[in-house]
């Protein structure tokens, strides 16, 4: 069984954990408390939402099954060495699960909400098809050969192909109407901040361990951060460079300005 070595460098992970935790799990937020004031999802991309939400489950079935099951875990011992660390933590589990409820509801805002002419895609609809009918297959392999370790690792493939899919229909609907309105940037800055802290979690694990297993053991988690981040900037990008709020002020006409005046103040925070 592993061990700490040095106190700091724990307590520095344990920070960095929950601190990702935090800025995550507050970035959820933002978006929904923006559709409720609004009572509309329209600038919500529904790809967005329904891809995410697969993400979420796909990341909490292979945290929650890391960090509880005992054959899980000796199975990755025996693959990466009886003295490595079990890569996931309590606050990896505590955010899947969080972040499952709040997709969840953004996923009910949208059926509720005014929502325009948007709908949920056909490509959407078939990506879900070919993840959870990929997922089944695999389950009832594992099931015969009793490999867990590689099962959960599907799942983790899983969440970091939606990391990767679901920003870019959004991305695209805010390029195609140069703007970035019902979108909450406030959620883009968390994720930023969350994804930085996720990857200092993972650095300090491997400083104390003397050892890269804790990045390649679990290399879901260091892209989910990796991928997270490149988006986050193109985003933030979108918002204050490319679709500025002053910009759409100077170009809307007085009457609009004083419609969507509450909508671009808590957008712009």
């Amino acid at each position: 069984m592993a061990a700490w070595n040095s106190v700091p460098l724990h307590v520095s992970y344990e920070v960095f954990g929950w601190f990702a935790f935090a800025s995550w799990s507050i970035s959820f937020y933002p978006q929904v408390i923006l559709n409720f004031r609004r009572k509309s999802v329209v600038g919500l991309n529904f790809d967005f939402v329904l891809l995410n939400l697969t993400k979420h489950s796909s990341y909490l079935i292979y945290n929650a099954s890391l960090y509880f099951s005992s054959t899980v875990h000796k199975q990755y011992r025996d693959k990466y060495g009886q003295k490595e660390m079990i890569p996931v933590a309590a606050n990896d589990v505590a955010f899947s699960i969080h972040a499952v409820l709040l997709t969840a509801i953004s996923l009910f805002q949208i059926a509720i909400y005014d929502r325009g002419s948007q709908k949920i895609s056909k490509i959407a609809y078939g990506i879900l098809l070919v993840t959870w009918t990929t997922a089944a297959v695999c389950f009832f392999v594992a099931l015969h050969n009793h490999h867990w370790l590689w099962l959960i690792s599907i799942f983790s493939g899983i969440q970091v192909c939606m990391t990767i899919i679901k920003y870019i229909p959004q991305a695209v609907m805010n390029f195609m109407r140069k703007s970035t309105e019902g979108w909450s940037i406030v959620n883009i800055l968390l994720d930023f901040s969350g994804s930085i802290a996720n990857y200092a979690q993972m650095s300090m694990q491997s400083i104390d361990q003397h050892s890269w297993v804790n990045f390649y053991g679990n290399i879901g988690k260091l892209l989910l951060s990796l991928v997270s981040v490149f988006f986050d900037i193109i985003f933030m990008c979108q918002h204050y460079l490319l679709y500025p709020v002053k910009k759409r002020k100077l170009e809307a006409s007085p009457a609009h300005d004083n419609a969507k005046s509450s909508d671009t103040l808590f957008e712009s925070v």
